[in-house]
Parts: C-alpha cells; structure tokens; sequence
C-alpha cells in the first residue's frame, strides 16, 4: 500500500459520538507517528487546519491542546506548533513495581535511598492505614540520567516484616526481599492518583521549583493474611518521564 499523501484530505465525523477535537487530535497524531510530520517540524497552524477540516478555531486548539498534553506537540510563541520527542514511558503505577519497571523499559534508573529504615509514630492520616501507630518507614529517590524523577516514601508493617531496620536495602526490590527474607508474595494493590504542588523538601529533592504540580499515586499492597502490609506515596515528575499504568500481573516495590 503506498503512502498517503498530505494533501488528501480525511474527513471528520460530526454524527461521530466522539468530539471533532479528539478526532482531529488523534488525526494528527497518526500523521506524527507515520512521519508525514517528522520529529522537529512545524506542524500547519490553526486557521490552516481549520480552513482545511472546515472546523472553528477553538476546536483545532483543543485538539494540539491534547497532543501537547501527551508531549507530542509543542506550541512555541511567536513560531507556531512543533513535532517534539515524546517523554519516555515507564509503566510505574502498575502492579510491576518501581524496580521492575525501569528494568523493563530498559531505562537506567539509580534508586538510593534518602532516608533509611526507622520506626515512626504515623501521623494521622485518614489514607494511610498505620495512621496513629507504629510502622517502618523509609524515602527512596529515582533518578534517570542524573535526574530526579521519583519521589517515594514508604510505611511497612513492623510485625509482618521484623528486623526490617538491619536489613540493606540499597539497590534491592522491596518485593523481592520480602519474598526472599520473610516469606510474602504480594498479591494485590488499591491505587489511587492526583494532581499535587510539592512542598519545599519535596522539591528540593526532585530538583523543582516549590510549589511545582507532580503527579501523587498512593499505594496500598496486600499480602496473603496481611493486608495494607505495605503503604507508599509517590512524587512523579511528568516533565521528564510518561508514567502509565498496566492493568494484571504482580506486584512489586
């Protein structure tokens, strides 16, 4: 099949129950991915694409408005709309785990930890299942190429992993290690995610400006007879990596 050719113009649907913006957003993308706009090209500019599909103005921004959101597309003052190299994607908030994700998508992740295992009295905190008793609790910092994308902090539960406090952790998956050292294999997890500002510590670890958005994913694990065994919160920082969520498999830390 040859290649189609720019100006053929494809048709939108407006009996489509799917808004004209989304078709026209997802339009374009196939254009970017087939190569038709190539990495670093201007993309044609809004009344061009209006006049082209016979759609408003307002709709032709909202669909680079999704395409900017997604990082394919970069709109650029005074220039126009550009082709730009999407993020990498690390599939983080599925069930796969921290560690295993980066290995997976073949990225060179150093995790150090931040703060070691210690034994806290947890706040209250109507999310976080040892709110107002005692847990472990660390901080791990990811970092990609030199820079900080990953923001964790974790609560265990002391009685289902004792001793946790000698144990090394550095450069360890934490599902590894508690199958390995206290016999538990996770079998399921409740995730919930938001839009939060990092506040100055928090910031000053992942090298943002305070106040900046990030992306919060909070994290409970349940093990077989031990529920919520396992709590995390983590920072995300969307600028520099895509974090996308896989549905199944196991879970890891």
């Amino acid at each position: 099949m040859g290649r189609r050719h720019l100006h053929e113009v494809p048709q939108l649907n407006a009996e489509s129950p799917v808004p004209l913006y989304h078709q026209l957003a997802e339009l374009l993308n196939g254009r970017i991915q087939a190569g038709d706009y190539p990495l670093g090209s201007r993309i044609p500019s809004e009344p061009e694409l209006a006049r082209t599909f016979g759609i408003g103005r307002p709709t032709v921004r909202q669909a680079t408005d999704v395409l900017i959101r997604r990082h394919r597309l970069e709109r650029r003052r005074g220039s126009g709309t550009f082709v730009v190299e999407p993020p990498e994607q690390v599939d983080l908030l599925s069930l796969a785990g921290t560690m295993a994700s980066f290995e997976k998508t073949g990225l060179d992740a150093r995790i150090a930890i931040v703060q070691r295992v210690r034994r806290v009295q947890v706040p209250a905190d109507p999310e976080n299942p040892f709110a107002d008793r005692k847990a472990w609790s660390l901080v791990r910092l990811s970092r990609i190429a030199g820079t900080p994308v990953l923001l964790e902090t974790l609560w265990l539960d002391p009685d289902r992993f004792p001793g946790l406090d000698k144990i090394s952790l550095a450069g360890r998956s934490l599902s590894q290690l508690a199958h390995e050292q206290f016999h538990l294999t996770a079998e399921t997890a409740d995730q919930n995610f938001r839009v939060t500002m990092a506040d100055e510590t928090q910031s000053a670890l992942l090298e943002i400006a305070p106040g900046t958005p990030v992306l919060l994913v909070k994290r409970r694990i349940h093990f077989p007879g031990a529920p919520d065994a396992v709590f995390a919160e983590l920072l995300c920082r969307t600028d520099r990596l895509v974090f996308s969520q896989t549905l199944g498999g196991s879970v890891d830390a």
